[in-house]
């Protein structure tokens, strides 16, 4: 049987990030052999992984990131269990480490990126070893990336709030300015849709119901229960489309006429917005 020594093991941890019982454990079971060890660790890793996989994630962080040329923007949300890993300084860097290739290579499903090559191992396989080595459910949990002619990204203060919007221009009067409004708004009034039509039919059935059965509830007449019901749905338009929505930063015009004064011909084409807990 090998010597394992004090050395041995602060060796072993410093190549892994392993708690110091664990990597002792892991040279007395390879013998000393530092390969076996460290394959050892992310056995353990993955047996964490596997029986902690229906505890809650409903902590983590989302980083939200443009390309070099403006013209690609992605989310990506890592969850954890706990709000203290959330913060710790390991979690912080994997989860940038797997935006910063997303935006570089922008992988079309949230499981490619899951198995992409990140430094030599895939996303998967980095974040079992973070699980072998914090003990807490960890995954990669959502991926958004939207290519357009510009885009902007917003993170909200604290990681757990991110959005990002296309336009189909590149370039337009004060552009910069008006990009990150409107992905700030985005992430302050959660809209469901940019504009009425986008809005996604089974949801707009469902508030034309609700409206009825309240307005039924309030003691309306039968025949005016839809009529009732749809303006209600327009409401639910103003309060919940993006371009319908008052614009924060002035309540005195919605936020498609303050596009429109930027820009008659400036259009937003696709937006996306992720939250922890969500």
């Amino acid at each position: 049987m090998a010597n394992i020594t004090a050395a041995d093991v602060n060796k072993l941890r410093q190549m892994t990030g392993a708690g110091m019982m664990d990597c002792k454990k892991a040279l007395v079971e390879s013998n000393g052999d530092f390969e076996i060890a460290i394959d050892y660790l992310r056995k353990k890793g993955q047996k964490i992984a596997s029986s902690r996989a229906e505890r809650v994630a409903n902590e983590g962080m989302v980083i939200a990131k443009t390309s070099a040329d403006g013209k690609k923007a992605i989310i990506v949300m890592v969850s954890c269990e706990t709000d203290f890993v959330a913060k710790s300084q390991d979690f912080i860097k994997f989860t940038n480490d797997v935006a910063d290739y997303a935006i570089l290579n922008t992988p079309g499903t949230i499981e490619k990126l899951r198995t992409a090559n990140l430094n030599g191992r895939t996303v998967a396989e980095n974040l079992t070893d973070l699980i072998g080595k914090v003990g807490e459910k960890m995954e990669v949990s959502r991926y958004e990336v939207i290519e357009t002619a510009r885009t902007f990204a917003y993170i909200h203060p604290g990681s757990r709030l991110a959005t990002i919007i296309g336009f189909n221009m590149y370039d337009a009067k004060n552009l910069d300015n008006v990009g990150k409004e409107i992905a700030m708004q985005i992430a302050a009034m959660n809209p469901v849709a940019i504009d009425k039509d986008n809005v996604d039919p089974k949801i707009v059935e469902r508030e034309i119901e609700i409206g009825k059965e309240q307005a039924k509830q309030e003691g309306k007449p039968e025949e005016l229960l839809e009529r009732i019901a749809l303006g209600k749905l327009n409401k639910f338009y103003k309060e919940n489309t993006l371009l319908n929505q008052d614009f924060v930063r002035d309540t005195k015009k919605t936020v498609g006429q303050y596009l429109t004064e930027t820009d008659k011909e400036l259009k937003i084409v696709a937006f996306r917005r992720l939250m922890i807990g969500a």
